[in-house]
């Protein structure tokens, strides 16, 4: 007897599956090798990317929104949650085997986390798949910028406790955001790609770069980025 998922998902699924496998991975080695955790969340942000493009070329199907969302919350909710679980309790010397205030006040920071990406997903799920802008930071957006922060070596407790409170608000905002152009989502892509497969290259310069333009996205993108403004009439000639 086959398989029921046989002739009913594509081969965007296929990819989108793999990126929630990638998220449990990421989660297992965030405890053994937390850089190596942040580099297989970028890897599943790669994904998450490449299952789009594949959907427009090779055509979806009527399960393959519902899977990138329970993908998503396994690769941009529990995974990047873990990885600043990890690195809160190592970097405030908190420890993990044994009940406490600050342990549990990290748990509870991260857990908000998770809450509020989940939220974020659904809504975005229900809202947002027809419009060319979301409200709320993405959680790819978030976990690549953790990610990033962390494989760029920019991972104080302080940094992260700060990113991974400011998210879970973010997530659940009203800012709006838009899509990214392609040529700009293309730029961006490549240098995550680099970021994963050679992060130590020349200082960290693409988990650097990564990082760089994903802050500048957060912080501009509401108010410059907007597709006919006139800023990006300017810059990007796409009024």
């Amino acid at each position: 007897m086959r398989p029921r998922f046989v002739g009913r998902l594509g081969v965007a699924d296929v990819v989108t599956i793999g990126n929630a496998a990638l998220g449990f991975l990421a989660v297992v080695f965030a405890f053994v090798d937390v850089r190596l955790a942040a580099r297989l969340v970028l890897l599943a942000a790669v994904l998450d990317g490449l299952d789009g493009v594949l959907a427009r070329r090779y055509g979806g199907t009527a399960a393959g929104p519902y899977l990138d969302s329970l993908a998503d919350v396994a690769s941009f909710a529990v995974a990047p949650a873990t990885l600043a679980y990890v690195v809160l309790t190592r970097g405030f010397d908190v420890s993990q085997t044994s009940p406490s205030v600050e342990l549990a006040g990290i748990a509870v920071v991260c857990a908000t986390f998770v809450a509020m990406a989940v939220a974020r997903l659904g809504l975005y799920t229900a809202y947002d798949t027809a419009s060319e802008c979301t409200e709320g930071v993405q959680t790819t957006l978030a976990a690549t910028i953790l990610g990033a922060a962390i494989l760029a070596g920019v991972d104080e407790p302080a940094v992260v406790l700060g990113l991974t409170v400011a998210f879970s608000y973010l997530m659940v905002s009203t800012i709006r955001y838009p899509e990214l152009l392609a040529r700009d989502a293309l730029l961006m892509g490549v240098v995550h790609v680099l970021a994963v497969a050679i992060p130590s290259f020349a200082g960290r310069t693409f988990p650097y770069g990564l990082l760089t333009l994903g802050v500048a996205y957060l912080v501009f993108g509401p108010w410059l980025y907007w597709r006919g403004g006139a800023f990006a009439a300017r810059v990007y000639g796409n009024a």
